[in-house]
């Protein structure tokens, strides 16, 4: 239990990160182009929101591997895990994205 807590908190924050971290850089790189910031942010972080989730897991395809043998083999608990791992890095990255759709609200 302590490993799956541990690696589902590790992959919330890793997705949420890359989203903010992500849109912020972009942001910042916007003021040099002289490109709206806000709106770059908006865009950066819908379109960061995919890769950060398969950053989080793991960057591969590895995961879904593990689900499909798991399943395959009838064992059902390592494949729930892998999905719940997959949840809850959507759930980072979707947290982020929404955080910066409010942070940009009032200037775009």
């Amino acid at each position: 239990m302590s490993y799956f807590l541990s690696k589902a908190g590790l992959d919330f924050f890793i997705a949420f990160g890359v989203v903010i971290g992500g849109a912020t850089l972009a942001a910042i790189g916007s003021v040099f182009m002289l490109l709206p910031p806000a709106t770059t942010m908006l865009d950066t972080a819908a379109r960061l929101k995919i890769w950060a989730i398969v950053a989080a897991i793991g960057g591969s395809i590895d995961p879904v591997r593990v689900i499909e043998s798991n399943i395959m083999e009838g064992h059902l608990s390592p494949a729930a895990q892998q999905i719940c791992f997959i949840i809850i890095a959507f759930l980072g990255a979707h947290l982020a994205t929404e955080l910066v759709r409010l942070i940009c609200k009032g200037a775009a």
